[in-house]
Order: C-alpha cells, then structure tokens, then sequence
C-alpha cells in the first residue's frame, strides 16, 4: 500500500514531516517498508531566469548566459539550443548531484569559460517530457521557488499491510491510527448524499446471495468523459496507477482513499435493463463437450479466464452474458472509455473467501480482489457510491439516478464486555481509564463505561473479537516502546546433559569415521521384507502392519542393505567411489532386548585409473580403518581374535573375516560383500564393509575423572630388533604378534610384520614371518646384555605358539 504525504494530509491535520510519519507508523504496528522522497534529491534545484545568453567565444554549440539564481547573478555555460534570454529553467548550483548524469557539480573552466552552475533539462532531473533543451518553464514562476514544488513531487510512504487489516488499505484509515497515536486532528471529509433525480433504469437481482449479499448501484446519464485532471493524474502516477478516464480513475482514487473497490459499466453495452450477481454457470448446448462447457469471461486485461461454478459472477442478459467476476475484475465487454456517456456505478460486498479463492485459481491480483479477499467494511456501501457519485458529477458533469440497493449488509460486529483493568494485567501498562477511553473511541469503537465496560468493535474492525484484541489495540497506539521492560526471575542454571557411555561412544564413533572420509548416511529403520530375509531378518512379527511404503515394510536386521542401496544410487548419479556409514539401531526380534545398537561402514572402491596401478588392496585399508574405528572408541584391540570362515552367507566367505573377544563374543564383521547379495539389491560390486554392534564392545574402566594424567614421554632413543620365525602356513600374524608383545609389556612399545615368504630355504607347509620390534627403554640405556635376555623372552613368547626362530 502507497500513499503520498499530501494525500494523508487530505485526512490528517498535522505538520509531522515524512520521517515523524514512518516513526509513528511503525510504533502503531504498520510496517514500512520503504519511503520515497523526491524532494530530498531536488532540495538543492530551485527556479532561475535567464538574462542573457551569447555565443561562447570559443565554441560554435555553447553559450554564455548570465543567469539571475537564487544565488544572485551566475555566469553558466549552457549547450542547449533552446537557452535564450527570458528563458525560465531549473538551476542547480555547485555542489550539487545531478541525478540523471549521476555527477556532482563542481567548479571548472568550460572552453576556457568557468560555469558557475548549471541548467537542467528534464532528463538530468530525471522527468518526463522532452530533453532536447533545457526545461522551459512558466515565465510566472518567480525565481528562487523550489524544483520540487514546480513538479509537485512529494514523499510517498510504502508500507506492508496485515491481512487482519483491511481498513489500512484506504488513506483514510491509515489517518485514523496516526490521529489516535496523537500526530494531529482526523479531518477526514463527510460523505453527503447526492439526490437521485430519476428512478434508475437498471435493476438489480442477487441469484447468490452467500457470494455476494448486497450490491448497490445508480446509473448517472450525460457524463463527459476523457483524461482526468492533472491532480488526479499525479495522484494515483505517485502510487504507481496508471490514469486511464476520469470515470476510472475515480474509482481507483476511491479504493486507494477509503479502501472501497467500485466499478463503473459503461451502460449502453448492458443488455437487458438488468445486472445478475450469480455464481459460474455450464453451457448446456455444446454437443461437442459431454455435460457442458464452461462460460467464459474477456476481462479488461484482455485476458479470457474460464470461470466454475464457484465464482461470483456478475451478468447482464437475463443472467446469460457475464461482464464480470464479483470482487475481482471487470469485463471487457461493458468497460467505459471515453466515449461514454452513461454510467452505471457498481459498489457491493463479496465474500472474502470466494474472492480470495477466485484470485488465486485465475491468477489475478487486481486492487479490488487484494482488498475484497481481506474484508471491505460492509458499512462503506453506500456512502463509497455516494463519495463516486460526487466527484463524477464534478469532474464528469451528468445526472444521477436514484441509488438501486439489493440483498442485506452483513451485520456489524458484537459488542463484548471490557475491563480497563485489564490493560494492565496482560500488558504491564498503567494507563488511565479516561485515556483507554481515549485509545478506543478514536480508533472508531463505542464504548459504553458502565462496569464492566460495554465495548463495540466499528464495522471496518471484524478482527476485533475480545477483551485482549482491545489491550493490543491499547497497546500499539501508546507505542511498543512504552511496554515495560521487567526483567525476569532468575532462575536455577539447567544442569547440562550427561552423555551415557553408549551416546559418548557413538559420539567418538561419528567424529572418526567422518575424519576417516566416510560420509554419514541416515537411511529408514526398516527396507523390503525380501531385503531383510537376505540378511537374517524378515521375521514375521518384524512386518509392519501399516508401511510408509510398500518396500518398507520390515525392520531390518542389519544396516548394510541400507547403505549399499544408498552407495548404487550414488553409482547411477556418476559417484561411484562412495564411503558411507551409519549409526543406529537394527533389530532381531520383537522383544525389548532384541534391539541392537549398530555402527556400520561401506565403502565402493572404484578409484579412476592410473599408471601406478591399484595401489593397497580395499579389504586392508577397511580392516585398518575398522581397527582405528574401534581403538578410538575403547575397544581393547589388542585381545581381539581374527576368526576367518565363520561369518554369515551374506559376506564373501574368502575375503571376510570376524573380530571377536573369546569364542562367543563378536565385536565385528568386516570383508568383501557377497556378489549374490550384490545382485539381488541392484548394486555393482565390489563392496566391502564392517558392522560393529556397540552393546558387545566392553566398555573401558573408568579413568576416574575427566582430567588427564601426566605424559609419559621417554627421553631415551628408541631401538628395533628384527626376528624371523618359522610357522604354519596360514597362521594368523595376529595371533604371532599378540605373543611376542607379551613378552616384556613395559619395553616393547610396537611390533610390525614387514615380510612373509615362502620358498626355497623354507620347508614345504611352513612360512617365513619378519616382524620389527621396537623397545622403548624408560629408565636408562639397554646394554648388550639385556638386549639378548629381551630377545630370548621374544623367542620363547613365540615358540608357545608354535613358532621357531629361522635360521
């Protein structure tokens, strides 16, 4: 909603600038959202006179005018072939920003000709008309008078309207909230009625009656219409209308100044002496569409809009022709232009709802549907038709009919009982019965000050249902910033939330897997009952009853299917390199402990190629991602067995492999997924993942606090000592450096197997296993001789487990 400065002091008397307006618009609850003012860029241009004007010395195109500003006599160098003496023109002094050049003026010789100034063409002002010259003005206009109020330019106001406002949508109603928020005196003119001098030859008959329960109107014979007045022009050009006729555009100024939307047919085009409210029709007679074709409506954008049954429509014919759609846009057909010369003046209330409905499923936005769609006061009736009627007959000449009104207004709001007390109460405010009074009776409400207070919201306020709609109302307009500022109790500080070792573990869990570069899925708790039978689930009492979908409709027994669906979607999309994982839960019955608590990892190694080759294969670098996986969350690594041959169907049973604590305890399973499991989910292989189920890890003995202990950094060169052993083909290396770590815990402080050889010099059966101890010294230098007794404790670790030294 728009508005200029002068047309709010039609209804406001107040000398407030346009900065004290936005003010105390905002602080009554109207959102501003931007403020235009043009006299604030012209300040420094004001009119002058040119008293000569000769040919520059220098310059064939140029002339040198002396020039009388309110400044005094200028000398100005000016190109424009219309500069002349006697001329009237616009002068804009040094120092000032020309806004169509986007210069400032400064001070400089012009051909050897200093030009004290400027003179301004329309264009450099940024104003219509012609800038072949400079601007050619009254030569009544005395020198010195501002640019801006030459042009009329003032300050408009843009401002957001609430949709529980519709009485904001007028200039009135927006002077009355700035009256009660005490920026001056409401002198909103009175509506006079004017006389009816004939009975009008058009009637009236509402078929629809929920769609549009009044509308009145009068016909007004002999107008002259043709382009409005030059101030009516300005005033809806400076709210961004277009002017179109003086019957038009009355009716726009009437919708922007009192927030009542009317419409004017030009009545030579009605048929039938009668206007029809109804709702959309079907033609019966179009043997071509079964059950009837939809009518159709030529607006006056031009365009054709198919209207259903839904609509209010308003037709002439008997009802048979629509000329247009109720509360929203006017037909092409009985549109007035200028020769018009009888009127007929339309003003009615249409139900909200329907307008609203009707805008949104045609696509139209025009003035009257935006305020229709929010509540038009009921009561604007017939004094918005009058109001028309008057400057119609001031502007257009003519004879009014006498007023047609049809159907019942809707009934004014009720009144309600009121406690001033209450003000108080809910919005900490202490303020005076007489000025509550005050607040209210300016904002239009009648109050009756019995006990309790009768209280009666004004037609234009159908938002206003009770007593705290009224201390809001109170509220805004002694202005938010008056609401004390009460700080509130202190409270007791809310202790901070205890992780539970589980929670902090997959806390730890989700951190190093991600620093590891897996990306974390969230996937659903359930997948197709098939899917959950190819991992060990699908149990019936796992079938849901009610499936979001019906590929979901079992929980799943394992996360993986899951993840590998998720890492084939990421395949068929051109990422087939994918490292995912999740944390959640799975489930292997329905009894309270047969949830499981699972972190579950899987990567898709297809790396692009490269002349080095492959590089480390897959399954290592995830076995060595698993164990970092599962150190950083107190697994006690060092006393896992790797057990190969033993995992489930779904894993690849020569390149899988099982983490356990003893012989019934599985931490985790980790390798290359089967192909056929691969096949039946849709997915290329390979794929290689692991599943740790977190209730089976043992959690770490408590430290004792959370601070940490001292470090215990040796300050003694380290040393290594390489031994080759002699085992079963098909020994476990786990198992061979578990033993010798044992050996002396306190000085071997790492153990790597570097070799693994079989053949010549190795007997048949057997292999070569190297492995590289590091010893850590703590306390002083090893010599020779502890050196041997350590490496003695190292053979004979290994020899328990059938291994012998080589060599």
């Amino acid at each position: 909603m728009k508005f200029t400065l002068s047309w709010l002091k039609d209804h406001l008397e107040t000398d407030a600038t346009v900065a004290d307006i936005a003010t105390a618009m905002t602080m009554a609850g109207l959102e501003v959202e931007h403020v235009t003012d043009p006299t604030a860029a012209m300040a420094p241009f004001t009119v002058a006179r040119i008293v000569e004007a000769v040919q520059h010395p220098n310059a064939d195109r140029l002339r040198v005018c002396q020039v009388d500003t309110v400044d005094g006599m200028k000398e100005i160098v000016c190109g424009a072939p219309n500069a002349r003496a006697g001329l009237v023109t616009i002068y804009a002094p040094i120092g000032a920003f020309v806004p169509g050049l986007g210069v400032t003026l400064v001070e400089k010789p012009v051909r050897g000709v200093v030009s004290n100034g400027m003179l301004c063409s329309a264009a450099e002002l940024e104003l219509a008309g012609d800038s072949d010259g400079i601007l050619d003005l009254d030569d009544g206009l005395k020198v010195g008078i501002p640019a801006a109020e030459v042009f009329g330019a003032e300050p408009v106001i843009d401002f957001e309207v609430t949709p529980n406002r519709p009485d904001w949508l007028g200039v009135a109603g927006i002077a009355r909230d700035l009256s009660a928020a005490g920026l001056g005196p409401l002198k909103t003119p009175a509506i006079d009625p004017v006389p009816g001098t004939f009975p009008s030859p058009v009637t009236v008959r509402i078929d629809a009656p929920d769609l549009c329960p009044v509308f009145a109107g009068r016909l007004i014979r002999g107008v002259s219409n043709g382009p409005s007045p030059e101030w009516l022009q300005a005033r809806l050009t400076a709210i961004g209308l277009r002017p179109i006729n003086r019957l038009v555009d009355i009716t726009n100024l009437v919708t922007y100044d009192r927030a009542r939307p009317l419409h004017v047919y030009d009545a030579a085009q009605l048929v039938g002496g009668e206007i029809v409210v109804r709702g959309g029709q079907v033609a019966t007679d179009t043997p071509s569409h079964e059950g009837g074709e939809p009518e159709h409506l030529i607006a006056l954008d031009g365009k054709t809009y198919t209207v259903d049954p839904a609509m209010c429509v308003i037709a002439d014919a008997a009802g048979e022709r629509p000329i247009g759609l109720g509360g929203v846009m006017g037909g092409e057909s009985t549109g007035c232009s200028d020769s018009t010369t009888d009127a007929f003046l339309e003003s009615a209330w249409f139900d909200p709802i329907t307008t609203a409905q009707t805008g949104r499923s045609l696509g139209i936005n025009s003035d009257a549907q935006y305020r229709f769609a929010r509540g038009v006061d009921p009561a604007s009736v017939v004094p918005g038709l009058e109001l028309a009627t008057r400057l119609i007959l001031d502007l257009c000449g003519g004879e009014p009919s006498e007023i047609v009104v049809t159907g019942q207004v809707p009934a004014d709001p009720v009144a309600f009982d009121f406690d001033p007390a209450y003000v108080q109460r809910l919005s900490g405010l202490s303020l005076t019965d007489d000025r509550i009074a005050d607040i209210l009776l300016a904002l239009g409400f009648a109050v009756e000050r019995a006990k309790p207070w009768r209280v009666t919201p004004p037609s234009w306020r159908r938002d206003v249902e009770g007593p705290a709609d009224l201390v809001e109302e109170v509220a805004r307009i002694e202005g938010f910033d008056a609401l004390p500022d009460t700080p509130l109790p202190e409270m007791p500080r809310a202790s901070k939330g205890i992780l539970n070792p589980r929670q902090a573990r997959v806390r730890l869990a989700r951190r190093a897997l991600a620093g590891l570069g897996y990306a974390e899925a969230v996937t659903w708790s359930f997948t197709r009952r098939a899917t959950a039978t190819l991992f060990g689930g699908g149990d019936e009492r796992l079938v849901l009853e009610n499936p979001i979908a019906s590929d979901l409709d079992c929980m799943r027994p394992s996360i993986l299917p899951n993840l590998i669906q998720a890492a084939a979607r990421n395949a068929a999309r051109g990422h087939p390199d994918a490292a995912l994982f999740e944390i959640g839960p799975i489930y292997l019955g329905d009894g309270p402990g047969d949830q499981r608590t699972v972190i579950a990892g899987l990567i898709a190694p297809h790396p692009a190629r490269h002349w080095t080759g492959a590089g480390e294969d897959a399954l290592f670098a995830l076995k060595g991602d698993l164990l970092a996986l599962l150190e950083q969350i107190g697994a006690p690594v060092a006393s896992l067995q790797l057990n190969q041959g033993h995992n489930r169907d779904w894993w690849h049973p020569g390149r899988s492999a099982r983490l356990q604590l003893g012989p019934k305890t599985v931490i985790a399973e980790f390798g290359a997924l089967h192909p056929r499991v691969l096949k039946a989910l849709d997915a290329d292989g390979p794929m290689l993942a692991f599943e740790i189920v977190l209730d089976s890890v043992p959690e770490p003995r408590g430290k004792g606090g959370k601070a940490r202990g001292p470090a215990n950094l040796a300050n003694l060169m380290p040393l290594t000592r390489d031994f080759a052993f002699l085992v079963e083909d098909g020994t476990a290396s786990g198992d061979l450096v578990r033993a010798v770590s044992a050996a002396d815990k306190a000085l071997i402080a790492e153990i790597r197997v570097f070799d693994l050889y079989r053949g010549p010099g190795v007997p048949e059966g057997k292999a070569s296993m190297a492995l590289e101890v590091v010893i850590q010294p703590r306390e002083a230098t090893l010599t020779e001789a502890e050196i041997d007794a350590l490496s003695a404790k190292i053979v004979a670790a290994a020899e328990k487990t059938g291994a012998t030294l080589r060599g």
